[in-house]
């Protein structure tokens, strides 16, 4: 059994993990950065400890630091969240040399499905569609051409070990072929330190749709049915839902099944995505596997009702699946929009800064994951997500209304957010109908990229009504607390006497 979880990550996936071990009796430990000394995962673990500055490459990748405090914590097991090292092979093998459970696959596992090349060539074998493409890094740019040639125009030319849009370019012309290879290695080398990449077939009209899937070390696997993730925005998800609109019954269950037998190829074991690149005619091919947790998982756990990272624990400790495939079902639909402190009226460019009010939606249906609160200042070292706003309802119709609810109560100010953008995305028609695929947010620019009707005069009444809002609060607290400042009596209020800081 494991009785403490050192969550090495920040932010929202942290507390997020933190509140699944509560609710199992499991200790957590947060490990955090300079820039996270007051961050609200620090609060809520049981135990803090200070890893590092706050570059993420001196903090939250620096695996010694974080087997340094899983040993000096006595934490028996690491949740690596997303991001950071939760794909990385080599901290996976080192956890299991120090006798530290990690929740999360086999390092086997991690480097056959986290380089895209060797991922590709497994699914040939296991039977599993793929898109057309090269079965090998591409090093001669003339053969590249050869090869771009015998495929057919356009293409894709991605980074073996990429994601999140890195590493990746858009060829439709000959004459673009040499730079576009290029600059996706250049790029590629830069983000992973690896600058192998390859060829594959451009999709047109492409939908983006993933199988949530869970394994056990017993050989025994399930997929949770799959989120429609065609809204992308440089191929970065901002919304998500399930069902997806575009599927029926009968390719819903061959999908699935791929996606378990994708899993199997690989010996899985732990939450996993099996991602698909669909075309209007339902025409579908493996993409690629993300071995971990995904940021949208939360549609997941809300249609099927399974609680994902507590599965991630309970086959971490090496327990039987109890989930039938058959016993398995989808009710109601679910949509997530992710929250970025970011400016969409300036090419949205990150925006930090300090939380001067912050009113997070309530009601019916409706969950927020998230990890900033008033007075917090949004470092500018990691990436700009501050939340996920999730709605579920008994129809996808009522689930768009109540996320335009939920946005429209959503509001923070003291620093630019993709909120207005995402409640616009709710108002398009191409969305409501369900009628998108990964062109929808291009298709739809100048509806999307609209000003608020009153402008920036609605902006500095705002700021204006949030700044006397925040002073009169500063100035009650301090009344209140004989001059003690409202942020040292909040760090009491969490309860940090009982806990164990390392500064």
């Amino acid at each position: 059994m494991i009785k403490k979880v050192l969550v090495a990550n920040r932010g929202e996936i942290a507390l997020r993990v933190m509140r699944s071990c509560r609710e199992m009796g499991i200790k957590s430990v947060a490990v955090f950065s300079e820039a996270d000394r007051s961050s609200m995962h620090v609060r809520y673990a049981d135990e803090a400890y200070f890893i590092g500055p706050s570059p993420s490459n001196e903090s939250y990748l620096n695996i010694e630091n974080i087997i340094d405090v899983a040993k000096q914590s006595g934490a028996d097991a690491i949740h690596p969240g997303y991001g950071f090292l939760s794909e990385n092979a080599a901290f996976s093998e080192r956890c299991e040399k120090e006798g530290i459970t990690f929740i999360g696959p086999s390092p086997f596992s991690i480097s056959s499905m986290g380089d895209k090349i060797k991922a590709r060539t497994r699914m040939i074998k296991a039977n599993v569609p793929v898109v057309p493409g090269t079965a090998e890094p591409i090093t001669d740019e003339k053969l590249a051409i050869e090869k771009i040639e015998e495929i057919g125009l356009p293409v894709m030319i991605k980074a073996s070990a990429g994601g999140g849009g890195k590493g990746m370019r858009l060829v439709k012309k000959k004459e673009d072929i040499v730079s576009a290879i290029r600059s996706a290695r250049s790029e590629a080398k830069t983000a992973f330190g690896d600058e192998a990449v390859y060829i594959e077939k451009y999709i047109e009209s492409p939908h983006h749709i993933e199988f949530q899937i869970l394994a056990d070390k017993h050989g025994n696997a399930v997929h949770l049915f799959e989120r429609e993730c065609s809204v992308q925005r440089r191929h970065q998800k901002v919304v998500e839902e399930t069902p997806s609109p575009l599927m029926n019954p009968e390719i819903r269950e061959e999908m699935g099944k791929y996606a378990v037998a994708a899993a199997k190829a690989v010996n899985y074991h732990g939450a996993g995505t099996i991602e698909f690149i669909v075309d209007n005619n339902l025409n579908y091919y493996f993409l690629e596997m993300n071995t971990r947790l995904q940021v949208e998982h939360p549609i997941t756990e809300r249609v099927v009702g399974v609680d994902l990272v507590k599965e991630q624990i309970k086959i971490a400790e090496g327990k039987e699946l109890t989930l039938k495939q058959d016993e398995l079902k989808q009710f109601g639909h679910a949509i997530e929009c992710r929250i970025y402190a970011e400016d969409p009226e300036n090419n949205f460019m990150p925006s930090p800064g300090v939380i001067k009010h912050i009113t997070e939606p309530l009601g019916l249906g409706v969950r927020h994951d998230g990890y900033v609160y008033e007075g917090y200042e949004i470092p500018i070292y990691y990436d700009p997500m501050i939340s996920k706003l999730i709605v579920w309802a008994k129809t996808r119709r009522e689930a768009i209304e109540r996320m335009k609810r939920a946005l429209y109560a959503y509001k923070i100010t003291g620093i630019k957010t993709s909120i207005p953008f995402l409640a616009r995305i709710m108002e398009a028609e191409d969305f409501i109908t369900g009628n998108y695929n990964t062109h929808f947010i291009e298709d739809n620019r100048d509806f999307l990229m609209q000003q608020e009707p009153c402008g920036e005069r609605c902006k500095d009444m705002a700021v204006i009504a949030a700044f006397v809002h925040y002073t009169d609060k500063v100035e009650k607290a301090k009344g209140a607390q004989n001059g003690k400042t409202a942020q040292a009596n909040a760090w009491k209020n969490f309860g940090r006497k009982k806990s164990i800081m390392r500064w």
